[in-house]
């Protein structure tokens, strides 16, 4: 099977890297930075790399004429639209960007064409609707999910206290995004970094969670009474990143400055990217908390999943590639398998609840040193 892999950026290059070693997979990666190919290159030489610009008019659909799937690992401003133009060109395809768009506006068209799209397929969201829909599946009633998930450096340095695993304006966008909950069965929008709360994570210590727009498809698929989604930051991080919103630095309104026209958030970019960029030798961890509850033939039942993965100094990939970019090889690997055939859109939660979806996942991040841990809670005992 050929595979093309959009975007050579921190997942990119692992996830593409994991799925050259299959020996049924011919694997290349694009992207439009010659310099990160090249380093690309270096790190991983069976690897194919192209230097193409994908926002030029039908170099996209040019570029992956020839091959049988597509992996699109390009920042969320591309996706929806990079996502439609695959669909359109008849390329099962499996996508990690974080798009504002609801991806089920093009269930119809993958439908139409007979293509599988699993979309959001990251670690969260990914691997964390892939744990609610297979717990949603073993009860008769759900009434609350919650979803804790952070990428976080190991060494705390001010003033942030933070580097970015991923596309740093992806990361923005969960600063300045509107969250979606589910509040007593209706759906409700709170500002993003919005109900702070503690919460205490062995190994780690304390961290701060609040509301960021993760539930996504969630919302529509998976039927409870409560659902929300929260980002974990070292505690004081979120307060830095209100004072910057409050203040219109994350503003993509123009602003006459003597005589120029600006963007704040162009500006607070070219500042901020550089003080969060991961360097070499830097740590990272990632940590999520999964919980569903509910009920199971008149029992209250509650399913809690952890995950805590760092840093791999064998092979010099951050936690947050590992996470993201293994979860989204493994879903590659399933489609190539046939095991998974449903057309149209598909986020992770199906997979949780297709037969067989999330053991195939889990067993791939397993051979790969990625655990979570699986905890059921029930009134008559406790069963890990």
């Amino acid at each position: 099977m050929k595979i093309i892999v959009l975007g050579a950026g921190l997942v990119g290059g692992p996830m593409a890297a994991d799925l050259s070693k299959d020996d049924g997979f011919e694997v290349t990666i694009v992207d439009c930075n010659q310099k990160r190919l090249d380093e690309i290159s270096r790190l991983y030489p069976t690897l194919n790399i192209m230097q193409k610009d994908l926002s030029a008019p039908g170099t996209l659909e040019s570029v992956i004429s020839n091959f049988d799937l597509v992996l699109n690992a390009l920042p969320g401003f591309m996706g929806f639209s990079v996502l439609s133009r695959v669909v359109k060109a008849g390329k099962n395809i499996v996508d990690i960007s974080f798009f504002p768009e609801d991806p089920f506006d093009l269930d119809e068209l993958a439908r139409n064409n007979g293509i599988t799209a699993v979309v959001d397929c990251g670690v969260a969201p990914g691997l964390s609707n892939m744990l609610v829909g297979y717990a949603t599946r073993q009860l008769d009633e759900t009434r609350e999910v919650k979803i804790y998930v952070g990428g976080l450096p190991e060494v705390r340095s001010w003033p942030y206290e933070y580097q970015a695993g991923f596309s740093p304006i992806d990361v923005i966008a969960e600063y300045t995004r509107p969250a979606k909950l589910v509040d007593n069965g209706r759906m409700v929008v709170r500002p993003a970094l919005s109900e702070p709360e503690l919460l205490d994570f062995s190994e780690i210590g304390t961290l701060e969670a609040f509301n960021t727009d993760g539930l996504r498809t969630l919302i529509r698929t998976i039927k409870a009474l409560d659902m929300k989604e929260k980002t974990l930051r070292y505690p004081g991080h979120r307060e830095k990143m209100a004072v910057l919103r409050e203040s219109g630095f994350f503003s993509n309104e123009e602003h006459e400055i003597q005589g120029r026209r600006i963007r704040p958030l162009e500006l607070t970019a070219q500042l901020l990217f550089p003080l969060w960029q991961m360097k070499e030798g830097d740590r990272d961890l990632t940590v999520m908390r999964v919980e569903v509850k509910g009920h199971k033939n008149g029992m209250a039942r509650c399913f809690r999943y952890d995950l805590l993965d760092r840093y791999d100094a064998m092979t010099g990939i951050h936690s947050m590639a590992r996470t993201t970019g293994y979860t989204a090889a493994a879903v590659v690997r399933l489609l190539a398998d046939g095991a998974y055939r449903q057309v149209g859109i598909t986020p992770p939660e199906f997979l949780g609840r297709f037969e067989g979806g999330l053991d195939f996942v889990r067993r791939c991040l397993e051979e790969r040193g990625i655990r979570y841990h699986e905890c059921i809670e029930s009134p008559g005992g406790r069963k890990d």
